[in-house]
Order: structure tokens, then sequence, then C-alpha cells
């Protein structure tokens, strides 16, 4: 149980650096983060009452 548990944790800290790199190392080999830069508008009526 105990070697099971100690697998877990180890896969989880290998993963979680794994997500961290590639965060910082996706956008040099084609990774795009970058949110889309699209306006919209969109007409509002107000109740004024």
């Amino acid at each position: 149980m105990w070697r099971l548990l100690k697998v877990l944790i180890f896969m989880t800290i290998l993963g979680g650096i794994g997500l961290v790199g590639y965060a910082y190392l996706g956008p040099f080999f084609g990774a795009d983060f970058s949110a889309p830069q699209t306006e919209i508008r969109e007409p509002v009526t107000l109740d004024g009452s």
C-alpha cells in the first residue's frame, strides 16, 4: 500500500513539473496560449424605471 502511495505522489509531482515545463516552453515549439483578440459589440437596451 505504501509503495502505491509513493508511486502516485511521484507521478503527481512529475505531472506538475511537466505541465509547468510545457507552459514555459510551449511557445518555443509553436503552442499559442494567447486569448483571441476580437472586439465584440452588442447593443444593450436599458429599462429606465
